[in-house]
């Protein structure tokens, strides 16, 4: 009877270590790992204050999620050449050029600039309803011809380049939480500019999907940090002040939102 529950306990005691080193392991694989961040201005960090001197326009800010994982996790390298207004040409023409065959982990947020969040939201802003409603179904049918394929050529171009790495592919946040008291928009406009964002972010999924790369869905962390919302605001609204930060996430949006999904997906 004695030697049953010594062995029991012997069992016990090495199936929780071997838990133990079953968590552990992805934490000491991530140190090793050369880790390089694409993208536009969601993955270079707009609207999380901190940007880098040498960063300049790309406006990369030690807040975002790529620096936040190099800060928390130690990397064997890193570099992020994330840029605000990027688009899957400038990710192809200016960013792929950052990857090797020793790249072991790369990031990319993209797709949203090639179907215009940018005028969209000041045509919505601008313009009133009818025009915002009209604005996002032009993108949305942009999206559905064109960004699969663009959004394919990006994938292409980083496995071409780092054949061995693990490819994290980043989506946006929904910018409104619906049925709240809310101010500016109407209603209409705002469930329709949603409507667009969870567009871009199905497709990018599926792009991502085909391609053999894991998808970061970001939307449903951010419920109940929308604007509209009730709660802490990570997305920053209309700033006549600041413009270029309107609709982006904030320091807390970076490190509350995109950096624990991300770090969830990238292992």
């Amino acid at each position: 009877m004695r030697r049953s529950r010594l062995a029991t306990l012997a069992l016990t005691l090495a199936s929780s270590l071997g838990a133990v080193l079953t968590l552990a392991a992805p934490a000491q694989a991530a140190a090793t790992d050369r880790y390089v961040a694409l993208g536009d201005s969601y993955a270079s960090g707009v609207g999380a204050d901190s940007y880098t001197s040498e960063s300049g326009s790309c406006m990369r800010s030690t807040n975002a999620y790529p620096a936040l994982y190099n800060t928390n996790i130690k990397p064997a390298s890193y570099r992020s050449v994330a840029c605000s207004g990027a688009t899957t040409a400038t990710v192809i023409n200016s960013q792929l050029a950052a990857l090797s065959s020793t790249t072991t982990l790369v990031s990319v947020t993209v797709g949203g600039n090639d179907v215009g969040f940018s005028s969209i939201m000041s045509t919505c802003v601008l313009q009133g309803e009818s025009q915002c409603v009209s604005a996002v179904q032009a993108a949305e049918n942009k999206a559905r011809t064109e960004l699969p394929g663009k959004l394919a050529n990006v994938y292409n171009g980083i496995r071409s380049r780092s054949p061995s790495a693990r490819v994290v592919v980043v989506g946006y946040p929904v910018f409104y939480q619906l049925g709240t008291v809310c101010v500016g928009l109407s209603a209409t406009s705002r469930a329709k500019i949603n409507e667009g964002i969870n567009l871009v972010d199905d497709i990018t999924r599926s792009a991502a999907s085909a391609a053999g790369f894991t998808f970061a869905d970001v939307r449903s962390i951010f419920i109940g940090h929308q604007l509209c919302s009730y709660g802490e605001k990570w997305l920053h609204a209309l700033n006549y002040l600041n413009l270029t930060v309107s609709y982006h996430p904030t320091a807390a949006g970076q490190s509350g939102g995109y950096y624990p999904v991300f770090r969830s997906a990238a292992g």
